[in-house]
């Protein structure tokens, strides 16, 4: 029996996206950008899935540009806002935990001749505005901070970043990457404080090479790439229908559900710690305020990668990480404090409100037979 624990790298779809792509390619298969009549086909699924993303977002429909997925949404975001606001102010302020896609446009943004810098959590392990406000002087021209970090579920303060962001300078623009966070934890634009949101249609349950960038109305993105008309010409290139009636399809189905959906993984993840404490030597990172869908630990003195395959073998599904991260760890956890040792045996488990009791049993039995027959 399969026993899937790696939602945060990506998540079954569900069957409302399955059967919205499968309708758009084989009956809406027209280009949504042709006059004929299969062309607005299509562009009525576009639009359709749109509006239900903007909505469960609280944003207008037109504030939001369809992507190929949550990298490409964070390029867009960082390159195209600094494209646009950086002429004078060069200074980006970054939380030092964020996505790869994230730091290596960053980084690239620093060979451009901007000034990246990074903050750390403080002495006790947390974000606070304070971390941010000490670093903002009349060159900073863009904020970004995630809103759930992807290795250990640890919800960034971001809504009280920004607004002390917004308080010390208007001008300076925020960007969110929501990727773990969108249809996981609650939150609204209007409330968040971010000019940009990114988010990502697989790691809901929709299906991959479909994403969305949240800009806020009045807020200017320059293009990165260059094409056609499509998404007001900051995204050219012809939209996929299919994966957009996809997202719109999950999202519709899914939104209503996050109030029950977040009860039931959260009665799951404390489940699962109970079981994890029956265990030896183990150490689980469960810091305040985290969301239920990520929960990091280590099995010390077993290097993650073999637990990891010994557990797929038992058809059990973790990750030693950020998939981004093919297996090498990010510096995350070690910028959380982590100790080496804690960082070569560290597994990261993902749920979501389709995994059950049995999962989590199978998991800890899976870890409890490895300490007995692994070599340490």
């Amino acid at each position: 029996m399969e026993h899937y624990l790696d939602n945060a790298a990506t998540t079954k779809p569900c069957a409302e996206a399955a059967a919205a792509m499968m309708r758009c390619i084989s009956e809406y298969y027209g280009n949504p950008s042709s006059l004929h009549s299969k062309g607005l086909e299509a562009q009525h699924e576009v639009d359709a899935a749109r509006q239900i993303i903007a909505d469960a977002l609280g944003c207008k429909s037109q504030e939001l540009l369809f992507t190929s997925g949550a990298t490409e949404s964070n390029n867009l975001a960082l390159r195209g806002a600094a494209a646009a606001y950086g002429r004078k102010r060069k200074k980006i302020i970054v939380s030092a935990v964020e996505h790869a896609s994230v730091k290596q446009t960053l980084a690239y943004l620093e060979t451009e001749g901007f000034t990246i810098v990074p903050v750390a959590p403080g002495a006790d392990g947390l974000y606070h505005p304070a971390d941010f406000l000490a670093q903002i002087d009349k060159d900073t021209c863009l904020v970004s901070m995630m809103m759930v970090n992807n290795e250990n579920g640890y919800r960034m303060p971001v809504e009280e970043v920004f607004r002390a962001v917004k308080h010390r300078d208007p001008e300076i623009i925020t960007h969110c990457d929501a990727v773990q966070g969108f249809l996981k934890v609650p939150f609204r634009t209007r409330t968040l404080g971010a000019d940009l949101i990114s988010i990502s249609g697989h790691k809901v349950h929709g299906i991959k090479g479909v994403g969305a960038l949240y800009v806020k109305q009045g807020i200017r993105v320059k293009p990165i790439l260059f094409g056609g008309h499509q998404e007001k010409g900051i995204r050219p290139g012809t939209e996929s229908a299919p994966l957009i009636a996809a997202f719109g399809a999950t999202v519709g189905a899914l939104a209503p559900t996050l109030d029950t959906r977040y009860e039931k993984v959260s009665q799951l993840r404390s489940h699962l710690l109970e079981l994890l404490r029956t265990l030896d030597n183990v150490v689980i990172r469960d810091i305040p305020d985290t969301s239920p869908y990520v929960l990091n630990l280590s099995l010390l003195g077993y290097r993650s990668e073999i637990v990891l395959h010994y557990l797929e073998k038992r058809e059990i599904y973790v990750s030693s990480g950020s998939a981004c991260s093919k297996g090498a760890s990010s510096g995350v956890l070690e910028t959380f404090g982590a100790k080496p040792a804690e960082v070569d045996s560290a597994l990261r488990i993902s749920l979501c409100a389709e995994n059950t009791e049995e999962d989590l049993a199978a998991l800890a039995e899976g870890l409890r037979d490895a300490q007995r027959e692994l070599m340490h």
